[in-house]
């Protein structure tokens, strides 16, 4: 985008609310997630959905965002022992 002259600082643009100490007495440093390589055997039709869905372009994207939900919707239901 920079090379194509489509991004825009502003400099006079407003200061945003400042987050206080409270916040930043929780705060967590996270280190960057490094994705793991996996081989997966697919059925024909699942991969072709997901293909056909992106028109070919995202589709392993596309495969990671549904199980990425999945997870997390599974995750957000278990009950704390």
């Amino acid at each position: 985008m920079k090379e194509k002259g489509e991004l825009f600082h502003d400099p006079n643009a407003p200061e945003g609310e400042s987050l206080g100490p409270e916040f930043w007495a929780k705060a967590e440093i996270e280190g960057p997630k490094v994705p793991r390589s996996v081989h997966l055997k697919l059925d024909p039709e699942v991969f072709a959905f997901f293909y056909e869905e992106a028109k070919g372009k995202g589709h392993l994207t596309r495969m990671q965002n549904v199980l990425k939900a999945y997870a997390k919707a599974k995750q957000a239901g278990k009950t704390a022992p």
